[in-house]
């Protein structure tokens, strides 16, 4: 992860082996959830984020000490990409004039402002 809050453990030996029941039986819907061999939990989003929500910084695969911390880290980069494509989609819309500047009076020098002169 780029924020830091991602730690590195050491490995495990190869012949440590981790008993199925620590493996989470829950599930967080559009992520896959992977116990490392270090017993770390890890989730990966099942599809990528979109463009825009890749550009501002969402992440497909973040960790967690916890179930219940992997769980908010992921509902937090939902949130995170829901918001950004929410942002680009305001600045894509269309703009209103304010009503005094939708009726600006024509004057002189307002008309010879487009002229090419000769």
């Amino acid at each position: 992860m780029r924020d830091g809050s991602s730690t590195h453990l050491e490995p495990t030996s190869p012949k440590t082996t981790i008993p199925k029941t620590t493996i989470p039986k829950t599930t967080i819907p559009g992520w896959r959830l992977i116990l490392s061999d270090a017993g770390r939990l890890w989730a990966s989003r099942e599809r990528p984020f979109s463009k825009v929500a890749t550009h501002a910084g969402a992440e497909r695969t973040v960790d967690g000490d916890t179930l219940e911390a992997l769980r908010a880290e992921t509902d937090r980069q939902e949130t995170f990409a829901r918001e950004a494509e929410e942002q680009a989609a305001r600045e894509q819309e269309p703009r209103e004039a304010p009503a005094s500047e939708e009726r600006e009076q024509e004057t002189p020098e307002r008309e010879q402002a487009g002229r090419v002169v000769s």
